[in-house]
């Protein structure tokens, strides 16, 4: 059965220049990890929180899972055998689920809390800046493997070491890796098309990529 096998929680921070950029910069990629019960209410981890609320979080951003699986190819292809869990900057390492089966619109339960798959993560600049490795944003899309993010449907305590139940498929067709690669054009399909504007109407997809699949359909159609 899939496992919550680690929880991290960062706030945002200012942090200086590094190899990649003499300027400073703000975010909160860094997490750490807690233990214990911790609350997750409908926006947030206790203790966590986000600097860009353009770009992260909300309420359909709420928490962000990664597949623990990866961090054994990641660890030895950027030869850092002690990359932590939250590296990524999730806040749910889990076992079990990944890109590849996660869908949109799943429902999970995690102890008291029910989270629903609200959309994947696209990986940004400051993954790279993370960790001083300019290609590593650039890495993580190439494989898909930016993880997913959570709704809250119900607020509660999660804890490290819960199981992961998963309580409703509304969407199997639409996994995370298909709907990433979908809006990065990287689907050769007749099908293509239709499914963005199948997915326009998914209510449990976050509305900016709900807008952004409008956005390509109404492109299309004026090409």
């Amino acid at each position: 059965m899939p496992q919550l096998l680690s929880i991290q929680v960062g706030l945002p921070a200012e942090h200086g220049a590094d190899s990649i950029s003499s300027k400073s910069w703000q975010s909160g990629i860094f997490k750490f990890p807690v233990t214990g019960r911790i609350h997750l209410d409908s926006t947030n981890l206790a203790g966590d929180g986000q600097d860009d609320l353009k770009n992260h979080g909300g309420p359909y951003r709420a928490v962000l899972a990664y597949n623990a699986a990866h961090y054994d190819i990641w660890r030895e292809e950027l030869n850092l055998p002690d990359l932590p869990y939250g590296a990524f900057g999730e806040n749910f390492t889990v076992s079990g689920l990944d890109e590849e089966t996660i869908c949109i619109g799943d429902i999970y339960a995690i102890g008291e809390v029910q989270l629903e798959v609200a959309q994947p993560r696209m990986p940004c600049w400051k993954l790279a800046r993370r960790w001083g490795i300019k290609d590593l944003t650039a890495r993580v899309d190439v494989k898909a493997w930016g993880g997913w993010y959570h709704r809250v449907l119900q607020e509660g305590e999660v804890e490290a070491g819960l199981p992961i139940t998963l309580i409703a498929r509304p969407y199997p067709k639409f996994t995370i890796s298909y709907i990433y690669k979908l809006m990065n054009d990287r689907i050769e399909s007749p099908d293509a098309m239709e499914d963005m504007a199948a997915l326009a109407d998914v209510a449990a997809l976050s509305p900016g990529w709900r807008r952004a699949f409008v956005g390509r359909i109404e492109a299309e159609e004026e090409a």
